[in-house]
């Protein structure tokens, strides 16, 4: 039984990986049963700082057991996620040696992926219905703004309220054409599942 624990940043991650992961699972493994822990949440601009990192990456190892993967899935922001994703590989490793270890930065953010597959979320969390994805979904600056522009009069984009519920109708085809951050989440992801499955056995 594979077992995954993720360190990521927002509240509205909290919620929205797990159901993202399992969701996933279910698609790249449908004969695994998958245990997704609890996330385990710090804030960007503490864990990439030195130290931090290590400390997040030691309480994930240690909560979770041997055998598990570790996921960590932060925002880019205006990182260039090519090279911040692999220095924090590298600390990630370094603090724990024993442990596989994934990072996965999201360029620009989380809800780019959102953009990606626009069409797969329009209409729904008070998104308007004809909402279409932009030529460059991870050119934009400020995904939760550009949904909340596209929202229906009243309305706006909450993470901790709207994420995981967007996130469940995600549309991996569409989001791993659009946005090659994604896609490396998949292949990460996919990965991970196989190391732990194989540790675990």
């Amino acid at each position: 039984m594979p077992r995954i624990i993720t360190i990521v940043e927002g509240r509205g991650e909290m919620s929205a990986v797990p159901v993202l992961l399992r969701r996933m699972a279910a698609a790249i493994a449908p004969e695994l049963y998958v245990e997704i822990m609890r996330p385990i949440r710090v804030s960007r601009h503490k864990v990439v700082k030195e130290g931090q990192l290590e400390q997040a990456v030691q309480a994930a190892a240690n909560r979770s057991g041997s055998g598990a993967g570790i996921l960590i899935l932060l925002d880019a922001d205006d990182d260039c996620p090519a090279s911040l994703g692999p220095e924090l590989l590298r600390r990630a490793k370094a603090a724990r040696r024993d442990c596989e270890i994934s990072v996965v930065l999201a360029k620009r953010e989380f809800e780019s992926w959102f953009l990606a597959c626009a069409k797969a979320v329009a209409g729904r969390r008070g998104l308007r219905p004809s909402l279409l994805p932009p030529s460059d979904p991870e050119g934009i600056s400020d995904a939760k703004g550009w949904l909340t522009a596209r929202s229906l009069p009243s309305q706006s984009y909450r993470p901790a309220q709207d994420q995981a519920a967007l996130t469940s109708v995600l549309d991996f085809e569409q989001a791993r054409k659009g946005s090659p951050s994604f896609d490396k989440l998949w292949r990460d992801f996919h990965a991970l599942l196989q190391v732990s499955a194989r540790l675990r056995s």
